[in-house]
């Protein structure tokens, strides 16, 4: 069945009959046969295969965004004074202020003024509304309302439209409706009196 071939003359296979015989073996290589060729790979990174996208920087001349909406014209124009702040001096063109630590100051040009449980405010307002519930001293002429609150205290030259005290809320000094006063725009300033806390 198996039989050696003559290289010289040998008869091939008849015709019907297969090749029984194997092919020809391929040379070993240094690195041998047994494992698959490695595929090329791509080492080098160039800059034209990455997407490109448009970096965006803040502007210099850009309005800052602020982390909490505005809430309006209203708001924006708010001077808050904390706990443990004092501030003297002369206050304008501020719309509402709120007082929470000591304030020593000139208030002008003002919608409101509020007075919280904790604050003490010494000097002069003229305001629309004023919403008292800690101590205010001074010179006080609120053209539409005046609101003392249960522990607030108000002492000085007062002025108002219309006037609410609360159960608790103290009230002393010169005090007249604004109706009844003529030039009420500049109530009497007492004369004497400490400027200092």
């Amino acid at each position: 069945m198996f039989r050696k071939k003559d290289d010289a003359g040998s008869p091939g296979p008849k015709d019907g009959e297969g090749d029984m015989s194997a092919p020809p073996l391929k040379p070993f290589s240094k690195r041998g046969s047994h494992t698959p060729p490695k595929l090329p790979s791509k080492t080098t990174f160039t800059p034209t295969e990455a997407p490109r996208r448009a970096v965006e920087l803040p502007s210099l001349s850009a309005p800052r965004r602020l982390d909490r909406p505005r809430l309006g014209d209203a708001d924006s124009k708010r001077l808050t004074v904390g706990r443990e702040i004092c501030l003297s001096g002369e206050i304008t063109c501020c719309d509402k202020l709120v007082v929470e630590g000591r304030v020593e100051a000139t208030l002008s040009d003002a919608r409101a003024i509020e007075v919280a449980s904790s604050g003490y405010f010494k000097g002069r307002a003229v305001v629309n509304e004023a919403d008292i519930s800690g101590r205010y001293e001074g010179d006080l002429i609120a053209h539409d309302r005046l609101v003392v609150r249960a522990g607030g205290l108000v002492t000085g030259s007062i002025r108002y439209g219309r006037i609410i005290i609360e159960s608790g809320g103290r009230i002393s000094g010169d005090m007249q409706a604004l109706a009844d006063v003529e030039g009420a725009d500049e109530p009497p300033v007492p004369q004497g009196t400490p400027s200092t806390f």
